[in-house]
């Protein structure tokens, strides 16, 4: 029932960063693809789901042992496609017992975080976590244009607190989201009660517009390579 692999996506026309999951990559050719698999070749024992309808992605795929490229239908493909369908997707081609989605577009993610939140993962199930996602926690201030006003507030009401006393807020990072096939056939990602995997603003970073790529890109250079 430990069985976990890892559904990795990736598609052709991005519209926000063009080529971005394949463009070389801090003098890397295959770009982000590439070096997310790699990085996840280092996890023992667990199996990958290339899906795509990219022929360079698939191209890149097939030349990784763990992994298996499953050509994605290009409806669900597009800009206009619904998360929730690609989601019920998932558990149709992945036969493992729990999955680990994860994005090419976080390359400070390395092996070693994910198997420290497979591992995660598996001790606060036993907790009553039915599943886990990544995020970093913030704590600044947000303005609301709606309400025109701060929608954090510190104690009493004080509306210019320390930030450090603000109440923490969890972004979601989409690093990774790890969850039964169950969950993802009900169209989630998390269950009911995900526990919260907190990671340093650094390795968080997503890739998803040119600034993203070349910041990621500086710091993968110097952090990594």
């Amino acid at each position: 029932m430990n069985k976990i692999a890892v559904f990795l996506p990736t598609r052709k026309g991005s519209q926000r960063l063009a080529n971005k999951n394949t463009r070389t990559f801090a003098g890397m050719k295959g770009g982000l693809l590439f070096i997310k698999l790699s990085q996840l070749s280092e996890i023992k024992n667990i199996k990958v789901y290339l899906s795509s309808n990219d022929p360079k992605s698939i191209e890149i795929g097939k030349s990784f042992k763990n992994t298996t490229v499953i050509e994605r239908p290009d409806h669900l493909c597009l800009d206009t496609t619904s998360l929730t369908d690609l989601i019920k997707y998932v558990p149709k081609i992945v036969e493992e017992d729990h999955i680990l989605w994860t994005h090419v577009t976080s390359p400070l993610v390395n092996a070693e975080v994910y198997n420290d939140a497979i591992d995660t993962y598996f001790k606060v199930s036993q907790r009553g976590n039915d599943s886990l996602m990544s995020v970093h926690k913030m704590q600044e201030f947000i303005w609301s244009l709606s309400n025109n006003d701060l929608i954090n507030r510190g104690e009493n009401n004080l509306r210019w607190p320390r930030t450090q006393d603000l109440e923490p807020l969890y972004v979601v990072n989409s690093a990774f989201f790890i969850g039964s096939r169950d969950i993802y056939r009900n169209g989630d990602r998390v269950g009911e009660k995900p526990f919260l995997y907190e990671m340093d603003s650094i390795q968080s970073i997503d890739v998803d517009w040119e600034d993203d790529f070349k910041i990621a890109e500086a710091l993968y250079e110097k952090l990594i390579k």
